[in-house]
């Protein structure tokens, strides 16, 4: 379709010489059809190229992005453009030939509004194909152990259509559309026409990614049903020796053929031999009995290619499967069949490719952040709000992001760190500045002079300010372990300035272990987001460590000068048990050292 798309628009109908003389407008449409042919042989001779040159840059390697919901939506709607395609030929009536954006739509138009004009015959002889097919298959299926090879239905009813209509002259007695006239033997090499190259450029381009596109996809799918594994730059290179050297030959643009490539799996055809044997058939039949075939009707092929299509169809039942899994999945498999659908297979796969990754973005920027603890008598941390038996320890918060850090998300992880562990050092800073600053105020104004008690007032004014501090906080809510609360009325005058007036004095967090293991990459952006993380929190006095960080991670940081000055290689560790223990030989060495004081 696409290779036709590009013909018909560099060598359009209406380069057909409007006389009236029906020789010259018979010449006019042979070198019409002659100057399309050097278009697509063209476009086989770029395009082979194109393929050749990334296959030998190893550009096989973004086959991984086409995921299986990618590949799978993909193909459906391929096979639902290959469907619309056969419709008029199973039906025997005429219309025009749609290819780009929205072809689908106009060719199921073309078809509904010929409707009338269908050919019964040309139905009934397809319908009965179908109905035969679809039996074989059927036995095939059920008696597969039973049978020695698989009963090749395709042959049979190429076969039996092929003598019906040559016996009852369908062409003649019911107007069937048949293959007609096949030109025997091969034509002479002749090279392409090389100053179409920067007109066709951008096409060519174009069909070679979407050649390899499908030639994967449908390798893929047989890779994954027979247990086998693909190399896409293997791919590519066949794909751009077939097309350059084909071109010399006048051959269009190949890929595999969906419907055929159905027909030879469904078939039994396991081997590089089944390829051989059918090539060898095709050149038996160019060279010496392609005439016998020429009664064949077309709404036979038609049949053929529509049954072999069935198991594309089945894949329909994703959308069951990806609900259920991954609705992102889903959105892939959905954007890649709608695009390909509508706006045809190149755009199509642009768009399918685009959307997927993004949902890569996506999913880096917004994990999943969760609060670890430890199955007891352990070395286990699992997400404390999955599992009941999981414990904290205290004044130790584990903090994980199943994701890297980097220019994306780098804002998001800080946030998150803030709220799950319930301590935010601006917030704190910011109060306990205020806090002193109405201290200060206060004290300055109890110091004024006066004619009497003196020390009595001071003494007043004192208790007055700190209740005052106090009362300002409780109003606040500052945020502690994630929940906002305020101070209570019962707790003891302390200075402005502690630290004990913003936590839970029970859950007092003195360590913050990051785990690192989920991270594949830090870049700038996330190293100085970790150098802020660790300023900040030592500024309230929370120790922050670096647990389970990777030797690819590791140099990543050292490369970006990130273990400088203040950050040393001495808050990381191995683990997160690791790092725990340590934090707790840190408290009680802390904790010995205050009560000596």
């Amino acid at each position: 379709m696409m290779v036709g798309g590009v013909a018909v628009r560099v060598v359009p109908d209406e380069m057909v010489s409007m006389d009236y003389n029906s020789t010259n407008v018979t010449d006019m449409l042979a070198s019409r059809d002659a100057k399309r042919v050097q278009v697509a042989v063209t476009l086989a001779l770029l395009s082979g190229i194109i393929q050749l040159c990334l296959g030998l840059l190893r550009f096989g390697f973004v086959a991984i992005y086409l995921t299986e919901p990618l590949v799978r939506g993909f193909t459906t709607a391929a096979a639902v453009h290959v469907f619309t395609s056969q419709l008029k030929y199973l039906l025997g009536v005429k219309t025009n030939r749609y290819s780009g954006p929205l072809s689908v739509v106009y060719s199921i138009a073309a078809v509904l509004s010929e409707i009338t004009t269908t050919n019964v015959a040309s139905l009934i002889v397809g319908l009965t194909c179908i109905v035969m097919l679809l039996i074989g298959k059927e036995i095939n299926l059920r008696f597969k152990k039973k049978l020695p090879v698989p009963i090749p239905m395709e042959i049979i009813v190429v076969i039996i259509g092929t003598g019906v209509s040559a016996g009852m002259n369908l062409t003649d007695s019911y107007g069937v559309d048949v293959v007609g006239n096949i030109p025997k033997g091969l034509r002479a090499p002749k090279f392409p026409e090389i100053r179409l190259i920067p007109t066709i450029f951008v096409d060519a381009v174009a069909i070679a990614i979407v050649g390899f596109s499908m030639a994967v996809s449908m390798a893929k799918i047989f890779a994954l049903k027979h247990g086998y594994t693909i190399d896409g730059n293997q791919e590519l290179i066949a794909l751009g020796i077939c097309n350059s050297v084909g071109s010399f030959f006048q051959s269009f643009p190949v890929t595999c053929s969906m419907s055929r490539s159905l027909v030879q799996e469904s078939t039994g055809g396991k081997t590089q031999i089944a390829g051989t044997l059918s090539s060898i058939m095709v050149l038996l039949v160019i060279v010496a009995i392609g005439y016998l075939f020429e009664p064949l009707p077309q709404t036979v092929l038609a049949a053929i290619v529509m049954v072999n299509l069935k198991g594309m169809f089945k894949q329909f039942g994703d959308v069951a499967y990806f609900w259920r899994i991954s609705r992102i999945e889903l959105a892939i498999w959905v954007v890649a069949f709608v695009a390909s659908l509508f706006l045809g297979l190149d755009y199509g796969l642009l768009t399918a490719v685009t959307f997927a990754m993004i949902t890569v973005i996506y999913r880096t920027q917004s994990p999943q952040y969760r609060i670890l603890g430890q199955i007891p008598d352990t070395d286990i941390y699992c997400d404390v709000e999955e599992y009941e038996e999981v414990k904290e320890h205290p004044g130790i918060k584990i903090f994980q992001a199943n994701t890297s850090l980097y220019f994306a998300n780098s804002e998001s992880y800080m946030s998150a760190l803030k709220k799950k562990t319930g301590v935010d050092p601006c917030v704190i800073l910011a109060a306990r500045k205020k806090a002193q600053k109405r201290y200060a105020k206060a004290i300055k104004k109890a110091n004024k002079p006066k004619k009497k008690a003196v020390l009595k007032l001071v003494s007043s004014s004192t208790n007055d300010v700190e209740a005052g501090v106090k009362h300002e906080i409780a109003n606040e809510e500052l945020p502690v372990n994630g929940q906002f609360t305020s101070v209570d009325d019962s707790v003891q005058d302390r200075s402005p300035d502690e630290l004990e007036y913003f936590m839970e004095p029970k859950t007092n967090v003195h360590s913050l272990i990051l785990d690192f293991t989920p991270v594949n990459f830090v870049d700038s952006v996330g190293a100085k987001t970790l150098k802020s993380i660790i300023k900040e929190y030592k500024e309230v006095g929370v120790c922050v460590y670096i647990a389970g960080c990777s030797g690819p991670v590791m140099n990543e940081l050292t490369r970006l000068n990130f273990f400088e000055n203040t950050v040393t290689r001495d808050l990381l560790f191995h683990s997160i048990h690791d790092a725990v223990l340590a934090c707790h030989v840190k408290d009680s060495s802390a904790s010995q050292t205050a009560s000596d004081l």
